[in-house]
């Protein structure tokens, strides 16, 4: 089984967003989240939240890519209970027993997601409100796709 990590090209996640996701830590889209929200919620970071924030599973912040990665099994439970935590203690669910099966389907959706993909594909999500609620697309960047000068820091020497 497959499941998604943040990965973090740069520094700008760190600005951008109100709570930044940590460096690989597991990740899902998140999108429920903006379930509830309307076009007057996107100001500022919320804003870069709801447009491309994927969202970490340890810290609950946001991150603008993650990394299509083998997950153990063991991992994955424990994934699934700190989300339905989670869902109480952030989202008002009456329990964990009552939160664990929406958790296991949300890490579920990833899992699909992910699964069709090789290891370090990368993947965005990108977020607009529809008529029928918010819509969620994904891009995929293959590993052979990237170009070491996507990611080059470079620099001028001292003259």
């Amino acid at each position: 089984m497959k499941l998604a990590r943040a990965v973090h090209l740069d520094e700008s996640d760190m600005n951008v967003f109100e709570r930044p996701a940590r460096t690989g830590e597991w990740c899902i889209s998140g999108g429920f989240a903006f379930s509830d929200w309307t076009e007057t919620d996107l100001v500022g970071k919320a804003r870069q939240a709801f447009a491309n924030g994927w969202l970490g599973l340890e810290t609950f912040g946001r991150v603008t890519l993650v990394a299509v990665t083998p997950i153990e099994a063991s991992e994955l439970v424990a994934l699934e209970e700190s989300l339905a935590r989670h869902f109480v203690e952030d989202w008002g669910a009456p329990s964990v027993e009552a939160a664990l099966p929406v958790a296991r389907e949300e890490i579920a959706q990833m899992a699909d997601l992910c699964d069709e993909h090789d290891d370090n594909t990368l993947l965005t999500v990108a977020r607009d409100f529809t008529e029928a609620g918010v819509r969620e697309r994904f891009r995929v960047i293959e590993v052979a796709q990237a170009d070491i000068a996507q990611v080059a820091v470079h620099s001028v020497p001292d003259e």
